[in-house]
């Protein structure tokens, strides 16, 4: 019997953890990358959003766990900050939160240093091989089966034409910008239907250092959400060496700029001048960068068609999502989780379509999240905008929901859970939830930005 071979197309974190899973049950899995990998935290261009905010949840926190054991732990002792919420952020949905005792928390690092700490731990094993400076330009194969991918090197004194790499499965973890449905149509195989929802969101970021000593052991951060009638955003988080990133987010038409003053100047537009304000006093450490490319985009590989065994696509590859809603990470890291499961399953047979339904599957909540939402703000667009049957009488309940959940713990906290990609929405109908949202009242909000913890005032 041959060597059993699996290519994985991308070497970012989707990537790497797809070839983690694989590489127990491959001779060889080679990830193939069309960047130099740096040795150290760095941005690179394959990651465009590596220069912007980034958060893991709750949930993925839970999968890189359990898929690389004590890997949390490694990135506490790197200096990921761990922020609790609601007790740690100033943050404003329509209203000021409460900061009541923290029921989940989020690593707010960068993203170069997460990915370097996952790369760092998957390398180690000797099945996984990187091909670096090389792009996939397409498949091998024909409709019924996908035998390898096309490579071609990057960069000055390249070969014109490229070299095949045979594989008995190619994962596609290419990203947001995947041609995978273009190279499986090349075979004569069906493209999956795509589903969008694109606001038109853009955002810019810059790393500052907090020169008023604002932040601390009371306050690590602000966060103003966008929502329909307010539709410009902003999120101030600490990182692993005591600076902060800030990014400033609004919609197709009025996006936020990248000049010095005027990056400062458009904090106005928020409901509240306290980012603003934080701004003008802070050092800026970077230049701004700014992000266009935001829509939700699902491709249904799912669903009936003339699809090849062996091709499997992940993380933004497969869904992708408004990164407002910093899902991307998380999702990434459940997804390799699901792959894992669908793999070791005993009672079914690990077919290509049974595996990719389990690993979309686990991007479905994160879909929920920010599709639903972006679907009501202004000016969204895409053949997934539509409303359903139901979507009235959830948007009336989630509404409700949305106007208690940051003032009343019992609706705050199993929302904060659905949030994080800890629980499933139905929690949010659980009898002691669904009582609050219908009979209970909207508890009063700070009427100014809560500067320190409910636990503390007043000592």
């Amino acid at each position: 019997m041959g060597q059993r071979r699996v290519v994985v197309v991308g070497g970012s974190l989707a990537g790497l953890l797809a070839a983690h899973v694989l590489a127990g049950y491959a001779d060889r899995v080679t990830v193939v990358e069309r960047d130099r990998l740096p040795a150290e935290p760095a941005a690179r261009p394959g990651v465009p959003q590596g220069r912007h905010a980034h958060v893991l949840l709750d949930g993925g926190q839970r999968a890189l766990d359990a898929l690389l054991p004590g890997f949390m732990d490694e990135l506490r002792a790197a200096g990921s900050p761990r922020v609790g919420l609601p007790a740690d952020l100033a943050q404003w949905d329509g209203h000021w939160f409460r900061r009541t005792e923290a029921s989940t928390h989020i690593h707010t690092g960068t993203r170069p240093q997460l990915e370097l700490l996952v790369r760092r731990r998957v390398l180690t094993h000797p099945a996984i091989e990187v091909v670096e400076g090389a792009e996939a330009v397409g498949l091998l194969g024909d409709a019924a089966r996908v035998r390898g991918v096309l490579l071609r090197e990057r960069g000055a004194g390249r070969r014109e034409e490229p070299e095949p790499l045979a594989a008995d499965l190619v994962v596609d973890a290419s990203g947001r910008g995947s041609r995978a449905p273009q190279w499986l149509a090349g075979l004569g195989a069906d493209a999956p239907h795509e589903e969008t929802i694109d606001t038109g969101l853009a955002y810019a970021s810059r790393i500052y250092r907090d020169a008023d000593g604002r932040f601390g052991e009371h306050l690590r951060g602000f966060n103003v959400i966008a929502d329909p009638a307010h539709p410009y955003g902003a999120v101030v988080i600490p990182l692993e060496d005591g600076t902060c990133m800030v990014t400033l987010s609004g919609l197709r038409g009025d996006e936020p700029p990248t000049g010095d003053e005027e990056f400062v100047a458009y904090a106005k537009r928020l409901a509240h001048p306290v980012v603003h304000g934080w701004l003008r006093d802070a050092e800026p450490l970077t230049p701004a960068y700014g992000f266009r490319g935001t829509a939700n985009v699902r491709r249904r590989y799912d669903r009936p068609g003339r699809r090849p065994a062996g091709f499997l696509a992940t993380g933004d590859a497969l869904c992708t999502f408004n990164p407002i809603y910093g899902q991307g990470m998380s999702v990434a890291a459940c997804n390799a989780l699901a792959l894992r499961d669908a793999l070791a399953d005993p009672r079914r047979t690990p077919t290509t379509r049974r595996v990719q339904r389990a690993v979309l599957a686990a991007s479905a909540r994160a879909w929920d999240i920010s599709a639903g939402s972006d679907r009501k703000m202004p000016g969204a667009q895409g053949n997934a905008v539509g409303s359903g049957v139901l979507d009235r009488p959830a948007g009336w309940y989630m509404d409700r929901l949305r106007a208690r959940y940051g003032t009343d713990p019992v609706v705050g906290d199993p929302f904060r859970s659905v949030l994080t990609l800890v629980a499933p929405l139905t929690s949010l109908f659980a009898p002691r939830v669904a009582r609050r949202v219908l009979f209970g009242p909207v508890l009063p909000a700070p009427a100014e930005p809560p500067l320190l913890p409910e636990d503390t005032v007043g000592r």
